[in-house]
């Protein structure tokens, strides 16, 4: 999925003119301007002592974090906080919905809301952004139990996909065999384009009744169900998608971003965590009910 929150913040993007990165936070500024005291030995700075520069020599650099700005560790314990949250809370909607069932429906249309908030606000809200986790975690809860009644194992074997995608993408992301490029961009967006005009002519088919069940999703091709075929384009689409938010992130980390960036990076890897969880769970679901 190409993702919305880095793709609307110029954070995570490169500097159009020249296409590389800025080194320095969009708020900083340079010594000597208004607001800004002049550096030891600068102009209108009283002389350092001999105490003065051993010390200054001594001290140790500044790293990202005395500066204020993103890290790769802030980006891992803020994904790893929301997604802590989106478990909780899909904890108490398995429950819930043994009681209310369709309550969780709820989840889905404020999740909406907030993440629309989130995309289009200019200002970093985590707050915001924490409430998003829990209402689709919500929304989450209840559909996987919906798909627990119908095929027994398949939340836990949508949560392994998912993982090992997520997981799998980094790791070679990491080790810098993978890395996103114009050519590979482009050809995702097409099949990106084809999979969503798909699912919605699917959708349409199964509503007005001219598929049955799941419609395409439920058929077989040479007595392979076709949610096999589906579930593999999923699992590219994921990956690469995955590839573009890394991509983003690594960016904002190259040029010093703010370190409160860190929640909207966490929230961007969010939501292709979710929406790819969803679509494994309806194949997975759709193959094995078969």
């Amino acid at each position: 999925m190409m993702n919305p929150v880095f793709s609307r913040d110029k954070t995570f993007a490169a500097t159009p003119a020249t296409g590389q990165t800025s080194t320095l936070p969009p708020q900083s500024q340079a010594y000597g301007q208004p607001g800004q005291p002049a550096p030891y030995g600068g102009a209108g700075a009283p002389p350092m002592d001999a105490s003065q520069l051993a010390a200054m020599y001594a001290a140790p650099s500044a790293g990202p974090i005395d500066m204020d700005r993103v890290t790769y560790e802030d980006v891992l314990v803020k994904t790893t906080g929301l997604l802590a949250l989106v478990i909780l809370a899909a904890a108490g909607s398995w429950v819930v919905t043994g009681r209310m069932p369709l309550l969780w429906t709820a989840g889905a249309f404020v999740g909406f809301v907030l993440a629309m908030v989130n995309i289009f606000r200019r200002k970093i809200s985590p707050l915001l952004i924490s409430l998003y986790a829990l209402a689709m975690g919500f929304f989450i809860g209840g559909i996987s139990r919906f798909w627990e009644a119908a095929v027994d194992g398949v939340v836990i074997q949508a949560v392994g996909a998912t993982l090992a995608v997520f997981l799998a993408t980094l790791g070679l992301f990491a080790s810098g065999k993978v890395r996103a490029s114009a050519r590979a961009t482009k050809i995702f967006l097409v099949a990106l384009v084809g999979y969503v005009g798909f699912v919605l002519i699917n959708a349409i088919l199964v509503w007005t009744g001219v598929a049955s069940g799941l419609g395409a999703y439920t058929a077989k091709i040479y007595g392979m169900p076709m949610a096999l075929v589906i579930g593999a384009v999923v699992v590219l689409l994921g990956a690469y998608s995955f590839v573009l938010d890394f991509e983003s992130i690594k960016l904002a980390v190259a040029q010093g971003a703010p370190r409160i960036v860190a929640w909207r990076a966490a929230f961007g890897l969010l939501v292709t965590i979710i929406w790819l969880y969803l679509e494994l769970l309806r194949i997975i679901g759709a193959a094995r009910s078969n």
